[in-house]
């Protein structure tokens, strides 16, 4: 099942099923031209998974595996949905694209067990976690580096656990160019590690997203760029590039 967030052409907030026939929310069926599409969940957080792939955490200067999952966060001001802009902070001259996926959380957990991880997971979205590397370089937390606004596009939809194969392949083009491409098996910590390990300490609320990390390959990002990122099972995130006055 593919779940959307969208405004009606009312301007409610509503939820519904993707079909070929269109958005099916309650006993209403509506043509895609005539809604606007939301991201797929409204987190009051995300963790983020740094080094999640060998290949990138070798391209970065890390040849160690590690214990644990080294997480960062992102907050809510990052969403940004399908066909939205990614805005270049100003003043900064090198901004990173990064493909990942996202688990979203679907209810109210903490202390979750690897074994029933998967009972919380409501389903995987396709993000881009841009990165402001001028900052990022000079800061031991990041905020600046990774927490500023439109920084983490997010969609297009919610796709269930069974829509997305063990398999499934993330792609990254820019200006329809592949820059980045790996499959889920090459994670370092699988989907139930991940959710385990961050809900140890951290509650995690419905909507809540945990971004799985970044293979080889994040590049710069400039003005006017168009930047596509897919994922086996859930669809293509397309976002256009600006630069924030």
């Amino acid at each position: 099942m593919h779940i959307v967030r969208f405004r009606d052409p009312s301007g409610y907030v509503r939820s519904g099923e993707l079909t070929d026939s269109g958005i099916e929310s309650g006993n209403t069926v509506y043509d895609q031209e005539s809604i606007t599409l939301l991201p797929p969940s409204e987190p009051t957080k995300i963790i983020c998974q740094a080094g999640g792939y060998m290949d990138h955490r070798e391209e970065s200067g890390m040849d160690d595996i590690p214990e644990r999952p080294e997480l960062f966060l992102k907050t809510p001001n990052c969403v940004v949905g399908h066909g939205d802009a990614i805005e270049l902070p100003p003043g900064r001259d090198v901004v990173h694209f990064e493909a990942e996926f996202g688990i979203i959380i679907g209810e109210q957990c903490r202390d979750v067990s690897e074994s029933e991880a998967m009972d919380v997971v409501a389903g995987f979205t396709c993000l881009n976690d841009v990165s402001n590397r001028d900052d990022q370089e000079e800061e031991r937390n990041w905020v600046r580096g990774k927490a500023f606004d439109a920084s983490l596009p997010m969609g297009p939809v919610l796709a269930t656990p069974d829509e997305v194969p063990l398999d499934a392949t993330l792609e990254l083009r820019l200006n329809g160019e592949t820059k980045q491409e790996t499959t889920r098996e090459h994670m370092i910590f699988s989907v139930p590690e991940l959710v385990s390990e961050v809900s140890e300490l951290i509650t995690l609320e419905p909507g809540d997203v945990i971004a799985s990390g970044t293979p080889f390959g994040p590049d710069s990002l400039a003005e006017g760029d168009v930047v596509e990122v897919e994922f086996d099972g859930v669809g293509i995130l397309e976002n256009h590039v600006t630069t924030r006055e």
